[in-house]
């Protein structure tokens, strides 16, 4: 019986090995590109453009510095990449990932390891880091929800819990994907310049 393949071809022409991804054939443009055409809440928001996991990944990174401000840009970097497995799996929203089970998880966390490692973080993050990215996930999350996605506040407060008011105040408008992908290299090349002067 053919093996069935379990890799894909990068437009950097590299080729990522879903069940044992490395840190080799990890390439930023790769994974801006992926996630700048990765669509939230599965293309289901207003708008002449998707609103892309880039755009999402962006927002997340802002509003880690928003609630820790003295963060340093090691973990802000972290925050940019937390949704980067997505340029290679897609965005499931979580009844999908619940149907498909833990095999899912587990494809995530091989890709996050190998991200994490490709450009300095290590291959799994402090809980405090974690926990702290996850509470500006569901920021994000209720922010997207009530502006973009079709949610009342009170349905969003339900799932996602009620954001602080200052969060209240910041706008999304999704974007062309070229506009989004090239802020994320900006933005990943800035913190990664940050953490360089840091360490020097």
């Amino acid at each position: 019986m053919k093996q069935a393949r379990a890799w894909q071809r990068m437009l950097s022409g590299r080729r990522l090995d879903l069940l044992d991804p490395t840190p080799v054939d990890i390439e930023l443009e790769d994974i801006a590109h992926g996630l700048a055409f990765v669509a939230r809440w599965n293309g289901q928001t207003t708008g002449d453009w998707p609103y892309s996991v880039a755009e999402h990944s962006l927002l997340v990174e802002g509003l880690v510095g928003r609630l820790e401000p003295s963060i340093g840009p090691k973990w802000r970097l972290a925050a940019l990449l937390h949704d980067a497995p997505e340029y290679v799996i897609g965005d499931m929203i979580s009844p999908v990932k619940a149907a498909v089970g833990p095999d899912y998880g587990a494809l995530d966390q091989r890709l996050t390891a190998a991200i994490h490692i490709r450009f300095g973080l290590p291959a799994v993050l402090p809980k405090a880091i974690k926990t702290l990215i996850k509470r500006a996930d569901t920021v994000s999350a209720w922010l997207e929800a009530t502006q973009i996605a079709g949610f009342t506040p009170a349905e969003a407060d339900k799932y996602f819990g009620k954001p602080s008011v200052e969060a209240k105040a910041l706008r999304i408008s999704p974007r062309m994907p070229a506009e989004v992908r090239a802020e994320f290299i900006a933005r990943h090349t800035q913190l990664t310049a940050e953490i360089d002067a840091v360490s020097a």
